[in-house]
């Protein structure tokens, strides 16, 4: 069974920085992608920011510039986030891209989320 388990939230004033790390486990075969989705509330859940296993990015218009994915382990991606604005306050969702085994077919997995607050 996978599991994905975030952790880096908090609060933060407008301006601050934070860093969310994502760590995958269990029976993984292969990651084709890995990812960062929020949801604000009476929103729906939006993509951030995405890493291939090539190592290609992906940005939501409104970070870029001020968000970077990256993966220092086939398993663990982290995203930090500079400059942060009240508007940037959601739950955030780490989200994986992989095959658990040779056989199976690419499915989602997602964590548990993790709340970041922007607010003076």
């Amino acid at each position: 069974q996978v599991q994905l388990v975030e952790s880096g939230g908090g609060l933060v004033q407008p301006g601050g920085s934070l860093r969310l790390s994502c760590a995958a486990s269990g029976i993984i075969f292969s990651v084709k992608s890995m990812g960062w989705y929020r949801q604000a509330p009476g929103k729906q859940r939006e993509l951030v920011a995405a890493i291939t296993s090539g190592g290609s990015t992906d940005y939501a218009d409104s970070v870029k510039g001020r968000f970077t994915i990256s993966r220092d382990r086939v398993k663990n991606t982290d995203l930090e986030m500079n400059s942060l604005k009240v508007n940037d306050t959601a739950v955030y969702y780490c989200n994986a891209v992989l095959r658990s085994t040779a056989w199976d077919r690419n499915r989602d997995y997602w964590g548990q989320g993790t709340q970041v607050t922007v607010s003076s």
